[in-house]
């Protein structure tokens, strides 16, 4: 966890200004930005992570930054990234703050800036990038354990889907040319998986790609798209296992970032407004608006939290207490971070057990797609023996 520094008096970071005249990134080339925001888009945060941690190191061993950014630049594999990292290069040459470029070229969220833009201003820069890289590196790991335990059910889903197709494309419409040939009475669970397969025997090579790419359009819709994943953010906040797992990883965020830009000396309305911005749930997003304005205004979070609607189901009440008392205590920065630890060992936790929880409604699905297919082929064949034997 970061260790807790001192900005000396009357150096405290002001809110970050809009545009600044003099900087070479914005001056005369109000177009170049953008294009640097595009370019953001398409790098990936194995870049990210190893163009921080590298400007840790290498500022920590005395390098001054425009021969830091000139180091890194040549040992980027992307030519998209270079151009980034030039365009900071030359804009720090020309005077330009680091924080300032890095907020121009789009390639980290705002609290991210905040951390640097304070530990540029307070003599810390080398420390708050290694506290940037802890975090990136954390959030990796977290991400590749949430892959790795949903892995195995989507694996065994998917697999399910793909034999169930078959066998209604390729299996059912010829049970069904027998069936007709004995002229039996079909329950209806086999007329169903009969009239299913007949369907896709006339029309699966042209309804198949038009399924596939609806699922594909609906989950883009519902889960990355800025202005509808609302709604798939309140579905998943309505599953037991997985609301579990998102409600302990925004309360580690929060600690996390909150407790962090709080220690750096940055005013609690500006740390507020990063967090809001680090997050993508909805709700989270309310909440921390609903606190940064209200404690702007002279309230504490003991007021802030007791007028929001339904904050008991965002953070638990001992969490508020917790949060109340390091307010009372002026320990609010190490009382957050401590906040942040402990939900971030719960959330370890959870993703383990993510697989176990999501094991038996993976059996029960399997089982029931398995159960519906056995019936409606067996129950006709037993209809047949008896008449055989009758």
């Amino acid at each position: 966890m970061a260790q807790a520094f001192a900005i000396p008096d009357g150096q405290a970071p002001n809110p970050i200004p809009q545009r600044d005249p003099r900087n070479k990134m914005t001056a005369g080339k109000s177009a170049e930005p953008t294009k640097l925001v595009r370019t953001a888009l398409f790098i990936s945060r194995k870049e990210k992570e190893y163009l921080v941690e590298n400007l840790s190191v290498l500022i920590g061993s005395g390098l001054n930054i425009v021969e830091v950014l000139d180091a890194v630049e040549g040992e980027l594999k992307t030519r998209a990234m270079r151009k980034i990292v030039r365009s900071m290069r030359e804009a720090v040459d020309a005077g330009a703050p680091l924080w300032r470029t890095i907020q121009e070229s789009g390639l980290f969220p705002q609290h991210v800036v905040q951390l640097i833009r304070v530990g540029e201003e307070s003599g810390r820069l080398s420390q708050n990038l290694k506290i940037i890289a802890e975090q990136e590196d954390k959030d990796r790991k977290f991400r590749a354990k949430v892959r790795s335990a949903l892995l195995y059910p989507t694996f065994v889903l998917s697999l399910t889907v793909v034999i169930g197709v078959g066998i209604a494309w390729f299996v059912l419409p010829r049970l069904s040319s027998v069936f007709d040939a004995l002229d039996l009475t079909l329950p209806v669970v086999t007329r169903v998986m009969v009239a299913l397969g007949d369907f896709l025997g006339a029309y699966g090579v042209y309804v198949m790609p038009a399924i596939i790419i609806a699922l594909i359009l609906t989950f883009y819709f519902v889960f990355f798209n800025k202005k509808t994943r609302s709604f798939g953010q309140e579905l998943l906040f309505k599953l037991p296992g997985i609301k579990r797992l998102i409600l302990e990883v925004e309360i580690g965020r929060f600690g996390f970032l909150l407790g962090t830009l709080l220690r750096a000396g940055l005013p609690i309305s500006d740390a507020l407004d990063s967090v809001q911005r680090a997050t993508v749930a909805r709700s989270y997003k309310r909440l921390y608006q609903h606190l940064q304005e209200d404690i702007s205004n002279g309230s504490t979070f003991k007021d802030s939290f007791a007028g929001f609607g339904g904050i008991k189901k965002l953070i638990p009440r001992p969490i508020q207490q917790i949060i109340i008392a390091g307010e009372r205590s002026a320990n609010l920065p190490d009382t957050l971070l401590k906040i942040g630890e402990i939900y971030e060992s719960k959330t370890e936790i959870t993703t383990k057990n993510l697989a176990i929880i999501l094991e038996p409604i993976l059996l029960v699905v399997v089982w029931l797609a398995v159960l519906v297919v056995a019936l409606a082929v067996i129950i006709p064949l037993y209809s047949l023996l008896g008449g055989l034997n009758n």
